[in-house]
């Protein structure tokens, strides 16, 4: 993709916001500064009157359609935060997560065909109608010769084009951000659209999605908080996916929770509890948990799917997340702060103390109140004056997992208006710092390192002898094991005193 067709893709789709009022509508009008006033004023004055028609949320929701997977996924976001951006945006919004225009049926009964390289029935005994169309694919149901009831996944036509167009863009905007915008560049723009770039071709390939699905319900069998349903691998290729129907309803159903059988604190206390158990137990997690990919069971069931986004975050990663949450938990914003520094979050010039009071400023306003209390778009605010005042800059290694953390506690105010997510997230945390911080876990990994230090000994003994003459191994091999034995009898010491 060349960087004039990129460029003609980034002034098409701004055209097609100035032209719809939805790059600075002129319901926002009274907030703005005067210049962003003059400017959208001479801006709608250019475009016409063409297609201004209706909400906010509706104008924006007709060009992001329009405008390929990108663009529909930021919807999707939006969607999830009726909170900061109004209730009407956020449902005017909500049709992206899965009900876009489909294709047709007979197209994707080729595409199966094709795929899989066998007749479709040599695996299903019915194949119907389209029940959800998002920006990638969309899914059919069906039913397996066997009689069990699944759900076909199949790719859009043409999509992998749309998405290398989009990604060109991107890549186009986030250099133009970096070279033009100096405040935006600890954002990490580049960085930043090179995750999203990342996944979007992962989610390309349906056979990933189908690994990730299944490794996922394997991690999640081990809580009660989530589940995800069987994959059937005879109906997998790059753009077939084949998942036992789940079953629940789907939470995009504004009517789903309607239901007084369902406990609706319990729904949201468990979906924060799953995405931070498979974050913090297991280092992987479902990156893509907005609604359109979540089914819900009474009392308090719930069923996730679309398995294309997967975030990973390493050990180190996972702790500092642990002793962050749990800092903030125990309002211990000194240690908070502490980690942030370990961590290199935050620059090694700036005070510890001075960060601790910003914390605390952030924590103490919050803590223990129903989400219904809390203003986020003004916490947003503060925590991004707060990063700015710090220069803090954006991790790409967390950048799914931060996205995801927005769109779960974005979800779960959705499902309970009072959820506290404090309160949900406590019995999480505090398991995993009584698992791997406690005594008991600080021995078994000082003998890890004894092992590892021992195994090293070892290889380094039974390397292959120096061309110059050189004593008899054994006498060699016979120090070495000494040495080894006094590391380990000073690590033992050393448990012993930890314990």
């Amino acid at each position: 993709m060349t960087t004039l067709t990129a460029l003609g893709r980034l002034i098409g789709a701004g055209w097609a916001l100035i032209r719809a009022d939805a790059l600075l509508p002129r319901e926002i009008d009274p907030v703005l500064p005067p210049s962003a006033r003059l400017t959208a004023g001479v801006l709608r004055l250019a475009a016409g009157k063409a297609a201004r028609q209706g909400r906010p949320g509706e104008r924006l929701a007709r060009v992001l359609e329009t405008q390929g997977p990108v663009a529909i996924k930021l919807g999707q976001f939006l969607a999830t935060r009726a909170d900061i951006f109004g209730a009407a945006f956020a449902a005017d919004l909500a049709h992206l997560r899965d009900q876009l225009a489909p294709f047709p049926t007979d197209q994707a009964r080729v595409e199966i065909e094709r795929s899989l390289g066998r007749p479709i029935d040599s695996l299903f005994s019915e194949l119907g109608e389209p029940v959800a169309a998002a920006s990638l694919a969309q899914a059919h149901p069906a039913v397996l010769l066997d009689g069990r009831k699944v759900a076909v996944k199949v790719l859009r036509p043409g999509v992998e084009l749309q998405a290398a167009r989009d990604s060109a863009a991107l890549r186009l905007a986030a250099r133009w951000i970096h070279a033009l915008v100096p405040p935006a560049r600890r954002l990490e723009p580049e960085a930043f659209v090179e995750t999203v770039i990342r996944a979007l071709a992962l989610e390309l390939d349906l056979r990933f999605e189908a690994a990730g699905a299944d490794e996922l319900r394997d991690i999640m069998a081990r809580d009660a908080f989530m589940a995800a349903p069987p994959i059937v691998w005879d109906g997998v290729a790059r753009r077939v996916l084949t998942q036992e129907w789940a079953g629940g309803r789907p939470l995009s159903d504004p009517a789903a929770l309607d239901d007084p059988a369902f406990d609706r604190k319990a729904l949201a206390d468990n979906l924060i509890r799953a995405f931070l158990a498979q974050a913090l137990d297991h280092g992987v997690f479902h990156a893509d948990l907005h609604e359109g990919n979540l089914f819900v069971a009474a009392p308090a069931g719930l069923t996730a799917i679309d398995f294309g986004i997967i975030g990973r975050i390493g050990p180190m990663e996972r702790r500092f997340l642990a002793e962050i949450l749990y800092g903030f938990l125990t309002r211990d914003y000194a240690r908070v702060a502490e980690v942030h520094f370990e961590a290199g979050y935050v620059p090694a010039h700036h005070d510890r103390a001075a960060f601790a009071q910003a914390l605390r400023a952030v924590g103490e306003p919050v803590f223990g109140r129903a989400a219904s209390q809390v203003s986020m778009g003004r916490l947003l605010a503060q925590l991004f004056e707060i990063t700015a005042l710090f220069d803090m800059h954006l991790r790409p290694e967390l950048v799914l997992l931060q996205k995801t953390m927005v769109t779960v506690e974005g979800v779960a105010r959705a499902i309970y208006p009072d959820h506290d997510l404090w309160a949900a997230a406590d019995p999480v945390v505090r398991r995993w710092v009584a698992r791997e911080l406690s005594p008991a876990a600080r021995v078994r990994e000082l003998a890890g390192e004894v092992q590892r230090a021992a195994r090293a000994i070892i290889k380094l003994a039974e390397a292959p002898p120096a061309p110059a003459p050189v004593i008899e191994e054994s006498p060699a091999r016979a120090l070495w094991f000494a040495i080894g034995a006094a590391v380990a009898g000073v690590a033992f010491l050393a448990a012993v005193v930890l314990r």
